[in-house]
């Protein structure tokens, strides 16, 4: 922070604390208050995976290579534009100059 700015955040700080928190009685439904508490999984498993080989094979690597060159080149067929140029010229035509001062 810069030293003009120093003294803004001891402020800025005193202002947050005087304000009043919201109210956040009964926004838990009495569904959910009642519902248990969610079962805790085991740690090991997913550290086995974790620390397993990966599974990307060539095979998979060939197939998202192409999946990706094929997105790229639908992608670039977007790029042109979206009125050619014959429909627009005929467009502008038709458009009164006038209309639009």
């Amino acid at each position: 922070m810069t030293p003009a700015r120093l003294p803004l955040f001891p402020l800025l700080i005193a202002l947050v604390g005087c304000a009043t928190p919201p109210a956040l009685d009964g926004r838990i439904s009495a569904a959910a208050a009642a519902a248990p508490y969610p079962t805790l999984q085991p740690l090991a498993p997913l550290l086995a995976r974790a620390s397993a080989p990966p599974r990307i094979t060539p095979q998979t690597t060939g197939s998202t290579q192409g999946a990706a060159a094929g997105l790229r080149a639908r992608a670039a067929a977007l790029r042109g534009p979206v009125v050619d140029g014959a429909t627009r010229t005929r467009m502008n035509q038709g458009v009164a100059r006038a209309a639009l001062r």
